[in-house]
C-alpha cells in the first residue's frame, strides 16, 4: 500500500511542477515592470529565483502578488532589503509590534484556506472537489 502512495506522491509532484512551470510562463503581472522570463525554476534553493527576488522587491511594498510573502526566501528578503518600520503607538510596547512577514502566514488551525483569486479566475478546483 505505501508504494502505491509513493507512486500517487510522485505522480502528484510532477503534475504540480508541470502545472506551476505552465502558470508561469503564461503568467502577466497587473503590477507593471516585471519579467518572469529570468525568475529560474521558483524554488529557494535556486540561484536565479533569488537572484530575481532580490531584483524585483520593491523597498517599501515588498514583491508583486505573484511572490508567495509567507515564503521563507522571500521573508528572508524582505528584511534585508526593505525598509524597517516603525509604528508609533502609545498604546502597544516596541516587543510586541508584529513583523509584516507574521499577516502573510498560514493558520494552521484554519479549516479552509480561501484561494487566491488566480484559481477562480482559471476555474480550477482541487483534486478532491473533482
Amino acid at each position: 500500500s505505501s508504494g502505491i502512495n509513493a507512486e500517487y506522491g510522485g505522480a502528484s509532484s510532477i503534475c504540480a511542477k508541470v502545472c506551476r512551470d505552465r502558470c508561469m510562463s503564461e503568467w502577466v503581472f497587473p503590477e507593471k515592470g516585471y519579467d518572469i522570463t529570468e525568475s529560474g525554476c521558483g524554488y529557494p534553493s535556486d540561484p536565479k529565483t533569488k537572484k530575481w527576488l532580490v531584483d524585483n522587491i520593491d523597498k517599501v511594498f515588498g514583491f508583486p502578488q505573484f511572490v508567495r510573502f509567507s515564503w521563507s526566501t522571500a521573508e528572508k528578503i524582505i528584511d534585508k532589503h526593505c525598509v524597517q518600520v516603525t509604528w508609533d503607538d502609545a498604546e502597544e510596547d516596541e516587543e510586541n509590534i508584529p513583523k509584516i512577514n507574521s499577516f502573510f502566514k498560514r493558520v494552521k488551525k484554519q479549516t479552509e484556506i480561501p484561494r487566491h483569486r488566480f484559481y477562480h479566475e482559471q476555474g480550477l478546483s482541487s483534486l478532491t472537489e473533482i
